[in-house]
């Protein structure tokens, strides 16, 4: 539940209407270690989605899938080329630019107990500026409806938040944010889960 990549596939999925058979993993006691589960995932990360013995892991790469394969419509991940690489681009950003922002200057003080870093600080607020930027005059993060990449960076943003990073200072962040808990289905649950 506190980990932003599994809490998108949560909201990814209630998107489409699937309910999952989520099963949580102790990471501190090794549990994504063990035989059974690099059987399924070698790589040994989370979330981990097995639909019908198909093994996919990386939570944007799930996103899609879940979108491709259950979505109603196609609102989600349109069909459209362009549209799709806007889509494909805010979901990489997300992993490599915003989340990765997240990580590396908070999971050293949560996990290492490591002091707080200004220069990863600083990346933080360049990874919000970009996204500010990508919002200017827009209500949705890839396009003029709801998609996987607003999922994606809805679970980081809510991560941020509950860090107590300030999301205010960025106008068409917040009020993005503001919307996405709104039009977003799963938000209470991905909430609960950063509360915990």
């Amino acid at each position: 539940p506190g980990s932003s990549p599994c809490r998108s596939v949560i909201m990814g999925a209630k998107a489409v209407g699937v309910e999952l058979n989520k099963k949580l993993l102790n990471l501190q006691a090794g549990e994504h270690l063990t035989p059974e589960f690099l059987k399924i995932n070698p790589q040994h990360t989370i979330p981990t989605l097995v639909d019908n013995g198909f093994a996919l892991w990386e939570s944007r790469a799930i996103l899609v899938y879940l979108a491709e394969k259950y979505g109603k419509t196609d609102s989600l991940y349109p069909k459209c080329p362009k549209k799709r690489a806007l889509i494909n681009q805010r979901l990489y950003f997300d992993m490599g630019t915003l989340y990765q922002s997240f990580a590396n200057y908070y999971y050293p003080q949560l996990f290492a107990k490591a002091p707080a870093d200004p220069e990863a600080f600083k990346k933080i607020e360049a990874a919000f500026d970009f996204l500010n930027t990508f919002l200017e005059g827009q209500t949705y993060v890839a396009g003029d409806s709801l998609t996987v990449a607003d999922i994606a960076i809805l679970a980081t943003v809510s991560s941020f938040e509950v860090a107590k990073f300030d999301i205010s200072k960025y106008a068409n962040v917040n009020k993005w944010y503001e919307n996405a808990k709104k039009v977003t289905p799963g938000w209470e649950e991905n909430w609960a889960g950063c509360l915990e």
